[in-house]
């Protein structure tokens, strides 16, 4: 037995791509993954309306949906709320749409990327914090020992671009500390270009996994996108990625 799911990131209703989500409605449909992971930015803007088609988008997947906050999760138009309460929105969507999910093969354990103001502009790029580093850490802690394969998730990668700067402030310290819990993916969207690759800090490695968008916000010529991984127990993954044709072709 395997666990499988699609993961899926960055839909930003408010500018989705019909043609790309109706492609992984048919998908869901068909297979019926185990779970769905979405690693945030599920709105465009925060609005209220794009909050409640989220909502009812995921919702009549019907299969269990993990969700991570993005930066376009929070409040644009309505600062008070952005400082006063930036994930009210947010909550409500995933106690709509969101459910508990519980496999013998794969756990995930969420990292908190996002900030609601920080000290540079645009506030879009990740910000891991001492508090959401010590939440996740203490997590995966609780994990030694456990068989099942630990996959991390969040919505921003936590390196750059090899050989560029890192644009996650924390993002570095963040890798080199779930890296050495023995964890073995995190799984990340944020940036809409899909990436496999292995990194290493401090003499522990680390599996990224990231997915595109399903929106009409493509970067770097990536297409659409959404990632089937395959999970057994001893950190055993397997993923295909599936790209889809941009709604403007």
């Amino acid at each position: 037995m395997a666990t499988r799911l699609f993961h899926i990131s960055d839909v930003h209703f408010g500018v989705e791509d019909p043609g790309a989500i109706a492609a992984v409605e048919r998908a869901v449909e068909e297979e019926r993954p185990d779970v769905i992971l979405c690693t945030g930015d599920l709105t465009q803007r925060a609005t209220k309306l794009q909050y409640a088609e989220a909502a009812a988008w995921f919702e009549g997947l019907k299969v269990p949906v993990l969700f991570d906050p993005g930066n376009h999760d929070m409040p644009y138009y309505n600062l008070l709320e952005r400082f006063t309460d930036p994930y009210r929105r947010y909550r409500g969507l995933v106690e709509a749409a969101g459910g508990a999910f519980e496999s013998e093969d794969v756990v995930f354990v969420p990292l908190k990327t996002t900030v609601r103001a920080q000290p540079r502009f645009p506030w879009s790029d990740g910000f891991v914090t001492d508090k959401a580093l010590a939440l996740t850490i203490a997590l995966l802690r609780e994990l030694d020992g456990d068989p099942r394969t630990i996959i991390v998730t969040a919505h921003h990668p936590l390196l750059g671009p090899k050989d560029d700067e890192n644009p996650t402030i924390g993002g570095d310290k963040a890798f080199s500390a779930i890296a050495a819990t023995g964890a073995h993916a995190i799984v990340t969207g944020h940036v809409h270009v899909p990436f496999d690759e292995v990194r290493e800090r401090g003499g522990h490695s680390l599996r990224m996994l990231g997915t595109g968008t399903l929106s009409t916000r493509l970067r770097n010529g990536a297409p659409p996108s959404y990632r089937v991984i395959t999970c057994e127990q001893g950190g055993r993954i397997e993923t295909e990625l599936r790209t889809l044709t941009p709604a403007d072709s």
